[in-house]
């Protein structure tokens, strides 16, 4: 049997810290004479309950190390379990949701998807949008922690290949966790207090400064504004991009940048790509504007590199009409989503880092069908790259592409139509945010979809969030047994 003691034990402890964070919200509602702010207070009264009496029952495992399965169990616990007290807020306060909805709008945000079931976010009260924001944030955070220090010793998807002597946070190396952990909490607050003012000084009200920023870093994208970045065109395009793009750069290269090492980060392969790619799609997207509609360069250019940033990013932010731009636009979105960013950031998709991967497996056997008495090894970085790995890349980028497909038809059975049920099962299990089609165009959201659409939906986001595997693994009877 699995000792559950210290699963339930910091997950006790990490709802006594939402329910700290909490009262933020609620005093900016209470300061604003709304009613919300209650609401908010007696939502911390019980998430700070449940998680005291989660935290006393379990003490007797204090000192206790995770092994691999408990590594797994916490990691499905924490976007799971946690969310069911963050969607309080949403049930006894404005918007007033469903349970349904709620914990779709939870999920949505501390798996820093974006996605949303709420019309009227101007009408909000203020500290519900900064509630939202902080969920994206805190999800952006805890991500970062699961890919620096869980992941690779659970050796998903290639997430191990980060393993090495200078960055190895389990067994002999277990207690420089702790200081990784403190150096990149340091460099997530910082990034996000150094946008935020940024965000401020274009003009952005502080509210709508503070939310934006959270989301960004986090590469979230709960926005306080139905309209997203609309109504801030030109500068807050340029710099949503860049702090974007910031926000979905491998956090191990920022560590090592606090600790002295700045090449790591511009020889990294996998950042290279990213940029690269990146470049190409808005160039391509850009001159594609201009040549088939009235629009200047730099318009297009702006808009294309905002957008485009925003969804390879996985952020969900979006500005004008980026939804009407024509089939080859989305084209180019629905792939560069997949994509996705860096390996080990708060970004989803199938990563940079395993698309390199995958091609450089592919490139090896085709030299070996064309030469066969060649050896070619599979190589990344100058190194060479385990079969172990390679599998589990392979592994994972098969997983993602048939999920994509069963999740679209899933929904097609409760009444989604087939391009909404599409981009619906993209923007969710890559955790993008975007919504199109028929069923998101008269509000933007995802508020029209049918429940079971809903709860389909919801774990799409929580496995494309923990890498597919992390949450199919416990239910294998193995994983139980010794």
């Amino acid at each position: 049997m699995i000792d559950l003691r210290p699963i339930v034990y910091i997950i006790g402890r990490i709802l006594i810290v939402l329910a700290i964070l909490m009262l933020a919200p609620a005093i900016v509602d209470w300061r604003a004479g709304l009613q919300n702010g209650r609401d908010f207070l007696e939502s911390a009264v019980l998430t700070g309950w449940a998680g005291v009496l989660l935290s006393l029952a379990t003490m007797n495992a204090l000192g206790r190390g995770l092994d691999a399965r408990q590594a797994y169990l916490l990691t499905v616990a924490i976007w799971t379990v946690v969310p069911l007290f963050a969607a309080l807020p949403f049930i006894l306060g404005a918007p007033n949701l469903g349970f349904t909805d709620a914990y779709f709008e939870a999920v949505s945000g501390i798996t820093t998807t974006g996605a949303s079931v709420i019309v009227g976010l101007e009408e909000l009260p203020p500290g519900m949008n900064l509630w939202r924001g902080m969920l994206n944030w805190l999800g952006g955070l805890g991500i970062a922690f699961i890919a620096m220090i869980f992941l690779p010793v659970m050796r998903m998807g290639g997430m191990q290949f980060f393993r090495t002597e200078g960055f190895d946070t389990f067994g002999k190396a277990l207690p420089r966790a702790t200081d990784i952990a403190r150096q990149l909490a340091m460099v997530y607050f910082g990034l996000t207090v150094i946008c935020g003012l940024a965000f401020a000084a274009i003009g952005m009200e502080p509210l709508h400064a503070a939310v934006h920023a959270m989301a960004a870093i986090a590469t979230g994208g709960f926005s306080p504004l139905d309209g997203s970045f609309t109504i801030y065109a030109g500068a807050g395009e340029y710099f949503g991009a860049l702090f974007m793009l910031l926000g979905s750069l491998p956090y191990v290269r920022y560590v090592q940048l606090v600790n002295g090492a700045v090449q790591p980060l511009w020889r990294d392969l996998q950042v290279r790509a990213y940029l690269r790619w990146i470049a190409y799609a808005v160039m391509t997207v850009t001159i594609w504007r201009v040549l088939t509609s009235d629009m200047t360069f730099e318009p297009a250019f702006r808009e294309a590199l905002f957008n485009l940033v925003s969804i390879m990013s996985s952020t969900g932010f979006f500005s004008g009409s980026f939804g009407s731009w024509g089939a080859f636009m989305m084209v180019v979105a629905f792939v560069i989503g997949i994509i996705g960013a860096c390996s080990g950031s708060s970004a989803a998709g199938l990563s940079v880092f395993r698309v390199q991967i995958v091609a450089a497996a592919v490139g090896a056997r085709l030299q070996q069908i064309s030469h066969p008495n060649r050896i070619a090894p599979v190589k990344y970085e100058g190194r060479q790259v385990e079969e172990d790995v390679i599998s589990g890349v392979i592994l994972f980028v098969t997983g993602f592409i048939v999920l994509l497909g069963v999740i679209s038809v899933a929904m097609t059975l409760f009444g989604v139509d087939m391009i909404s049920a599409i981009f619906a099962a993209w923007t969710t299990l890559a955790n993008i945010g975007y919504g199109f089609g028929p069923m998101v165009a008269a509000t933007g959201t995802f508020v029209d979809f049918p429940e079971p659409a809903k709860w389909i939906m919801t774990l799409a986001m929580i496995m494309g969030r923990l890498g597919l595997l992390a949450i199919l693994v416990v239910f294998l009877p193995r994983f139980w047994q010794r």
